[in-house]
């Protein structure tokens, strides 16, 4: 594990996405409500924040970290045939929270897999990417071309 001692507490701050693709009528049944499994958005939100705070013991040589924020929120888009996924992890910490972040898009999309696949088996999980980071020694980071 790497020795953050040193480093100053700042407010850091990540932001992740990612998405889950799904047939027409499958996303239908999740925007509704109407699976069998139950509120699938609700659970996987809970399930993401859940995951965020769990890091350390998901992530081998991860840091345990106070968050003090996670916010995960997942939006059906009828158009593209997806639901997108962001979650936004907040720690006042000697080190960043992107671990964090990243960890909760995945586990509400393997929520959200997991709830649905009585009835779509084909859904693919991806285009998981971390979209900004503040704080810390290194500052702010931006990925470019987000749509």
């Amino acid at each position: 594990m790497v020795d953050v001692s040193p480093k100053a507490v700042t407010m850091r701050e990540a932001v992740a996405r990612g998405e889950v693709r799904m047939r027409a009528e499958t996303l239908r049944h999740v925007a509704d409500g109407t699976l069998p499994k139950g509120d699938v958005l609700a659970v996987a939100r809970l399930a993401g924040i859940m995951a965020a705070k769990r890091t350390a013991d998901l992530i081998p040589l991860c840091h345990p970290l106070p968050i003090s924020h996670v916010h995960v929120e997942l939006v059906p888009d009828a158009r593209r045939g997806r639901v997108t996924i962001e979650s936004r992890v907040r720690v006042a910490g000697r080190t960043g929270v992107e671990m964090e972040a990243l960890t909760a898009v995945a586990v509400a999309g393997l929520t959200l897999y997991d709830m649905c696949k009585a009835v779509d088996r084909a859904m693919t999980i991806g285009a998981i990417r971390l979209v900004r980071k503040s704080g810390g020694r290194s500052g702010t980071f931006e990925r470019g071309g987000e749509e």
